[in-house]
């Protein structure tokens, strides 16, 4: 029920990485990059549900804070540019924030047992999609293909 009240009142759209998410604020001042001008900064708020608990692998070039609102804990699956893979659950205990380095790859999933967390994400330059990249299969490390999988496609 929690979760559909904050889909309604936060006006809440399907996100293409899975869950519902809105953008609440853009940076007017621009931001030169080596894709082209982009906002100083964007935030949204971002909602994952046991609907569907897992996100989709993907990776920005812009740095990404998490920052954990309410709900459930939430994992974040990334891996760095060397292929070492980090799970990191958002939300429990005191860990209420984390960072995700532009160039990484990232997925989120919310456990099983869960029914939903609500974050806001805060990219840096802002998010365009130009800047955006989701796994393929071929994408994830050999040693970690079994446990990224179920976050492709």
């Amino acid at each position: 029920m929690r979760a559909e009240e904050l889909i309604e009142s936060l006006a809440l759209e399907p996100h293409p990485e899975g869950g519902w998410f809105r953008r609440v604020y853009t940076s007017p001042v621009p931001h030169e990059t080596t894709g082209g001008t982009r906002p100083s900064a964007t935030s949204i708020y971002y909602l994952m549900t046991d609907r569907q608990p897992n996100g989709r692998l993907h990776r920005n070039r812009s740095d990404i804070l998490h920052f954990f609102l309410e709900g459930d804990p939430v994992e974040y699956h990334t891996v760095d540019p060397d292929g070492r893979l980090r799970v990191q659950t958002l939300g429990d205990g005191e860990v209420r924030h984390l960072l995700v380095p532009g160039g990484w790859w990232k997925a989120s999933r919310v456990p099983e047992g869960a029914r939903y967390a609500l974050v806001a994400e805060v990219v840096t330059p802002g998010f365009d999609f130009a800047d955006h990249e989701f796994a393929q299969e071929q994408d994830l490390p050999q040693a970690h293909r079994a446990a990224l999988r179920r976050f492709v496609g």
